[in-house]
C-alpha cells in the first residue's frame, strides 16, 4: 500500500469517527489524555486544568446535562441552584454560534502564561454576535473540598444573556423545518450534517474549477521557460484534495457548528490539508530530483544520477516523517515529549545500528566519489560481477555465475575495488617456457618472431609491448611476453589473446624446439678422477695461495 493510501485511509477513518463517535469518546480517542495530572484528577469533574474545564463543560452541556455543566461556572451555590442550568444552556448556545478562534486550552494545572492576562486566568478566545463581544475567560478558584480548580469566570457569565439574545435573533434554525433542528446526531443538529454532506460535491466542483483556471498561467509560464516536461497531472489529485478541503472549510464556517464538533471538524480538515500539501511537495521533489538525475545520466555522470536516486529516497522519508509530526500536533499530542523520545530513540538506534549507519554513509561516499556506477563490471576482492544497484544499505552485484551478491556499502567504501569497465585498454601477459635443449639460434628465432607478430597486429599497442628472456631454470627457459590490447570489450580481448597464442605455438614449432613439459631428467655416471693436467694446475694454484698467505 502506498504512503498516500495509508494517509488517505487515516483521514477517512478520522472523518468517520467524527460522524459516529459521541463527543466524549472522540475527544479521548483523538486528543488522548491531556496530562498525567488529568489522568488521575483530584477533582471528579476534571477541573484541574483549563482543558478539563472547557471540554468537561462542552461535553456535559451538549449532552443536555445542564446541572453538571453549571458546576463549571463561577457562581455561588445558591445562584447555581436557581440559575445555573439557564446560564449553562445560554453559554453553550453562545459558544456554539458565536465563538471565533481555535480552542486550545492549556493542559497544565497552572495554565499557560499569556500576555496582558493576570496569573490565575486564561483567555481562550472571543464570542461575538452583532455589536456584542465577550471574552471567554477561565479563572483559577480554590474549592474547599477539592482544592484549586478552573471555572468559567463570572465576568464572562455577566454578558452571556445579552450575547444569547443576539445569537437567537440571528439563528437560521427559525427558517428550517423543526425536525431537522430538534433531532441531533453526535451532539449536532441534523440540518448541519446535511449541509456538511451537501458541501462535499460543491467543494469538489469548486476545487476542480480553481485548478483548471490556475493551470492556464502555469502552463503559459512553463512554455516561456522552456519547461515542456512539466506534468501537471501528477499533482492534480493532491491539489484537488488540498483545494477541496480549504473550500469545504470556508463554507462550513457559515454553519456555526457546535464548538466541540467544530473543533473536531477543524482537526480532520487540517489533517486533509497537511496530507494534500505534503503530497504535492512529495510529487514536486520527485519530479525535480528525477530531472536532475536524467540530466546527470545524459552527461555520463552515472554516480551523480545514483546519488540523486538516493537523495530522492531520503527526502521522501523526511517529508513523510514531518507530515506525521504535523498531524500528531494537530490531533493534540505533546510533540515536546515525542521529540524528546525521538532524540533518545535516535541515540539508541545510533548505538545499536552503527553498521547500518556506516552502510548508509558508505553508500553516499561510493556514489559521491563515482568509483563505481550501475552497469560497471568490477572486482570486489575475489568476486567479479556487474553492478546492478547501489542502495541505501548495500550494493548488489550480478556475478559471473549469475548469482546476486549483496555487499554492504560500508565494506565497499573500505575495500579495494577494481573497476574493470573503466579500463582504457586491457593488459595481456604470458610466460613462455621453452625446453632446456633449445639452442641459442632457436631462442633468437622465437624472440624475433614474437616481436614481429606483436608489432604487426592491429590491436596491440606498439610502443609498450616487450618480449624478454627472463630466466633460466632447472626445468625451462622462460620468455616473458607483455602487451596492451587496444579494446574495452573483454570478448574482443579474448579473441586477440587466442590469436596471439596460436601464433606463438606455430613459430615455436617452426623453430625446431618445443615447450617445456613438467618432467625431470636423471643423469647417472660413475665418479672419475680429475685429469692429471688439471690436477697439477689445481695444486700449483693452491701452493701460490698458501705462499701469498
Amino acid at each position: 500500500m502506498s504512503t498516500f493510501s495509508k494517509a488517505f485511509h487515516f483521514f477517512v477513518l478520522s472523518l468517520a469517527a467524527c460522524l459516529i463517535l459521541p463527543p466524549g469518546t472522540l475527544a479521548q480517542s483523538l486528543l488522548g489524555p491531556p496530562s498525567s495530572a488529568s489522568t488521575k484528577p483530584s477533582d471528579p469533574l476534571g477541573r484541574d486544568t483549563p482543558y478539563g474545564t472547557i471540554y468537561g463543560f462542552l461535553q456535559a452541556a451538549q449532552s443536555g446535562d445542564y446541572g453538571i455543566a453549571s458546576q463549571y461556572l463561577q457562581m455561588s451555590a445558591a445562584r447555581r441552584q436557581s440559575e445555573g442550568s439557564t446560564f449553562a444552556m445560554e453559554l453553550n448556545v453562545a459558544l456554539n454560534r458565536a465563538f471565533t478562534g481555535n480552542l486550545r486550552p492549556s493542559r497544565q494545572p497552572e495554565g499557560t502564561p499569556q500576555e496582558d492576562v493576570a496569573p490565575g486566568r486564561q483567555n481562550l478566545g472571543t464570542m461575538s454576535s452583532g455589536d456584542v463581544e465577550v471574552q471567554l475567560e477561565l479563572v483559577r478558584w480554590t474549592d474547599p473540598n477539592v482544592g484549586k480548580i478552573w471555572l468559567i469566570s463570572s465576568d464572562t457569565l455577566a454578558k452571556v444573556p445579552e450575547l444569547y439574545d443576539q445569537v437567537e435573533a440571528r439563528q437560521v434554525e427559525t427558517r428550517l423545518p423543526q425536525w431537522v433542528v430538534k433531532h441531533q446526531l453526535a451532539g449536532m443538529p441534523l440540518w448541519q450534517w446535511f449541509a456538511l454532506l451537501l458541501m462535499i460535491p460543491v467543494a469538489a466542483a469548486a476545487a476542480w474549477i480553481i485548478l483548471v483556471v490556475a493551470q492556464v498561467p502555469l502552463r503559459w509560464w512553463a512554455r516561456r521557460q522552456g519547461q515542456s516536461d512539466l506534468d501537471f497531472r501528477s499533482i492534480s489529485a493532491p491539489a484537488w484534495l488540498l483545494a477541496g478541503a480549504i473550500v469545504h472549510r470556508i463554507l462550513a464556517a457559515y454553519l456555526r457548528m457546535p464548538l466541540l464538533q467544530r473543533h473536531y471538524y477543524t482537526q480532520v480538515t487540517t489533517v486533509a490539508i497537511i496530507i494534500g500539501t505534503n503530497w504535492i511537495l512529495w510529487r514536486v521533489v520527485r519530479w525535480f530530483l528525477r530531472r536532475l538525475r536524467n540530466r546527470a545520466l545524459a552527461r555520463g555522470q552515472s554516480g551523480t544520477g545514483s546519488l540523486m536516486l538516493l537523495g530522492e529516497r531520503l527526502v521522501k522519508a523526511f517529508i513523510f516523517v514531518m507530515a506525521l509530526f504535523f498531524i500528531f500536533g494537530v490531533l493534540g499530542f505533546n510533540l515536546t515529549t515525542a521529540l524528546a523520545g525521538v532524540g533518545i530513540g535516535t541515540l539508541a538506534v545510533g548505538f545499536g545500528a552503527q553498521q547500518t549507519i556506516a552502510n548508509l554513509f558508505g553508500g553516499v561516499s561510493v556514489l559521491g566519489d563515482e568509483v563505481i556506477r550501475v552497469g560497471d563490471v568490477c572486482k570486489f576482492g575475489d568476486r567479479t560481477g556487474t553492478v546492478e544497484d547501489i542502495g541505501l544499505r548495500s550494493t548488489r552485484v550480478r556475478t559471473e555465475e549469475r548469482t546476486l551478491l549483496a555487499i554492504p556499502n560500508g565494506t565497499v567504501a573500505t575495500i579495494n575495488v577494481e573497476n574493470l569497465s573503466r579500463r582504457d585498454k586491457i593488459f595481456f601477459k604470458t610466460v613462455l617456457a621453452l625446453h632446456l635443449e633449445t639452442s641459442p639460434d632457436q631462442l633468437q628465432h622465437v624472440l624475433a618472431e614474437m616481436k614481429r607478430v606483436l608489432d604487426s597486429h592491429a590491436r596491440v599497442e606498439k610502443k609498450t609491448f616487450h618480449v624478454w628472456l627472463t630466466d633460466l631454470t632447472p626445468t625451462a627457459i622462460n620468455v616473458e611476453l607483455a602487451c596492451y590490447v587496444m579494446t574495452l570489450n573483454y570478448d574482443e580481448f579474448a579473441g586477440v589473446r587466442e590469436e596471439l597464442l596460436l601464433h606463438i605455438m606455430n613459430f615455436v614449432e617452426e623453430s625446431g624446439t618445443t615447450l617445456a613439459s613438467p618432467s625431470q631428467t636423471l643423469y647417472l655416471s660413475g665418479d672419475s678422477p680429475l685429469p692429471t693436467k688439471k690436477t697439477g694446475i689445481a695444486a700449483k694454484a693452491a701452493g701460490d695461495a698458501k705462499a701469498s698467505g
